[in-house]
């Protein structure tokens, strides 16, 4: 008898990502059986009718589904249609959604992954391979339903709620990182796309709203490994490699002789993305990374407050000065772009409070300050003290707070708007000389930003796709209705000219009567700062590239 083909699902928020793993789970389970298990990637924007029909042209007799708090809802959505229209195919669920709600996807699953899956995605195809039922009940890491046939599938999926049966996860779930595969050997698929690499599991701290949080134990793939395969990134000249690792930098001496590494073998090309702890970095990293080439290395750092009784309410110790201090030193040379993020919604801490958190990480001149909102997890510390901290949010994906003990859903959705402004305006990199000279006609830098969501509710532009042209023009006239001096139209003229160019025109010049004095500039739109973004310029008769 011909084995059952198994069929891997991923609904993707965008064409550009990918979903390593699902790669990961094939890659390790294919080993041997050639390529019994397929995958699909799709995405959430996809027409509902080209998901349903991909996933089934497949003819897989068993489905399993990547299931993520992007793409839950529509997921569902797919199992529920598939269980109906097909009854006799076996579906499966991983993922971080199913892993933390396996009772509500045992509606239309045969059994659901608890954490990572590739020793039992191995299990399953040697089962299906030998052409015998999948037995779930020898899985360590698994729910299912207790009454089944033998083929595996359920008995009554209308009501499983009797019937559950979880295996939590134990060793035999647990991969050597050495073992998994190396998913990029065929790089046709990643085209124009960003390649996820992992390096590490687990995270070593406990942020109390972080599923990562829930496995301790960090695993590391042998350096050895990791340099053959960051080298094979730098040959191919892709485009970006984005490390999933949770906290790069925990290992001081590894995240060193990565970035060594990737200083020494330099391509021009290729940008490496890293989740880091700043307070972590030692002077030898510090130094490291200022003489890396402009665009080489990108670095996410999640600060999420500067309350020191937040952070110990949501388990996260971090030294903030120390965090600053080395922010500051990143900055100096503008070689790395920077993200910086805040959590709005946290435990103790209110509009005021999160605005003081705003204020004093605003400095530090991040390329990018990201401002996201608390999602209530099940499986995380907070969703357990949701009722102590009078959590209100999203019974949907993805599960955002509306209110808390310390922030009501007025104040929330306030801040929802001066996000927003931050977006359009910061974020955006265009108005960074304009928002500086802005700065000092406001009481901080978030009143700045509070006074220009009120002009886009004032003026209904909140809410609305906006071209770079109507972008400055917002902030023209909301420079003229607020009376700012002379000196910001000048630097708002200067951004303009570095982001915006007439169609065929690539050489322009402009004169402007800066503070300092009167200077023409030459600005080349062939050519961009890999960093900021920005045209390069010169002052007429002096080189200033590296401004």
């Amino acid at each position: 008898m011909q084995p059952k083909k198994i069929l891997l699902v991923a609904l993707n928020a965008k064409y550009i990502h990918s979903n390593p793993a699902v790669y990961s789970l094939a890659a390790y389970a294919n080993r041997g059986l050639t390529k019994l298990i397929s995958l699909i990637e799709l995405t959430i924007n996809d027409r509902y009718e080209d998901i349903l029909s991909g996933i089934l042209s497949r003819k897989a007799g068993i489905i399993g589904f990547s299931v993520y708090i992007w793409n839950a809802d529509l997921m569902q959505r797919v199992m529920a249609d598939i269980h109906a229209i097909a009854p006799e195919v076996i579906l499966m669920a991983g993922g971080p959604e199913a892993s933390n709600d396996p009772e509500t996807y045992l509606q239309w699953c045969q059994g659901v992954f608890l954490g990572e899956g590739e020793q039992n995605m191995r299990r399953i195809a040697d089962w299906v391979a030998a052409g015998e039922p999948i037995h779930w009940e020898e899985m360590e890491g698994v729910a299912f339903c207790g009454e089944a046939d033998e083929s595996g599938r359920c008995q009554s999926t209308e009501d499983t709620s009797g019937s559950i049966i979880i295996h939590q996860p134990g060793p035999t779930s647990v991969t050597s990182m050495d073992e998994i595969p190396f998913l990029y050997d065929e790089l046709s698929p990643f085209e124009n796309r960003i390649i996820y690499y992992e390096s590490s599991r687990g995270c070593p701290f406990r942020c109390s709203y972080c599923l990562s949080s829930i496995d301790k134990r960090v695993r590391y793939r042998s350096m050895e490994i990791v340099l053959r395969e960051l080298q094979f990134f730098l040959d191919k000249k892709v485009k970006q490699v984005k490390f999933i690792d949770r906290t790069f930098n925990s290992n001081w001496h590894r995240s060193l002789e990565i970035w060594q590494y990737l200083k020494d073998h330099d391509n021009g090309v290729t940008n490496f993305h890293f989740e880091i702890g700043a307070d972590l970095l030692k002077e030898e990293e510090i130094a490291l990374l200022q003489s890396l080439r402009p665009g080489l290395v990108q670095l996410e750092i999640g600060i999420q407050s500067t309350c020191e009784k937040t952070m110990d309410m949501i388990h996260r110790t971090t030294d903030n000065q120390k965090l600053f201090e080395n922010v500051k030193a990143l900055r100096k040379n503008y070689n790395i772009n920077l993200h910086t993020d805040l959590i709005a919604g946290l435990p103790c801490e209110d509009y005021d409070r999160f605005k003081q958190s705003f204020d004093d990480i605003y400095p530090l001149d991040a390329d990018q300050l990201q401002l996201g909102f608390l999602k209530v997890l099940k499986g995380t510390d907070m969703y357990d003290h949701r009722e102590e901290y009078g959590l209100i949010y999203s019974s949907y994906q993805p599960y955002e707070v509306f209110a808390t003990k310390w922030l009501s859903y007025e104040e929330n959705m306030h801040l929802h708007k001066v996000c927003d402004a931050v977006e359009l305006f910061y974020n955006s990199q265009m108005f960074r000389h304009s928002l500086k000279a802005m700065l000092p006609s406001f009481a901080g830098p978030f009143a700045m930003y509070e006074a220009l969501a009120e002009y886009l509710a004032d003026h209904h532009l909140a809410g609305i796709g906006l071209s770079t042209k109507k972008k400055f023009e917002i902030m023209e006239d909301f420079g003229r209705e607020h009376d700012l001096p002379a000196e910001y139209f000048t630097y708002l003229a200067f951004d303009q000219m570095l982001h915006m160019h007439q169609s065929r025109r690539m050489m322009a010049e402009e004169t402007f009567e800066f503070p300092e004095g009167t200077k023409t500039l030459r600005f080349d739109y062939t050519r961009m700062h890999p960093v900021t973004a920005e045209a390069y310029y010169e002052e007429i008769g002096k080189d200033l590239d590296s401004k």
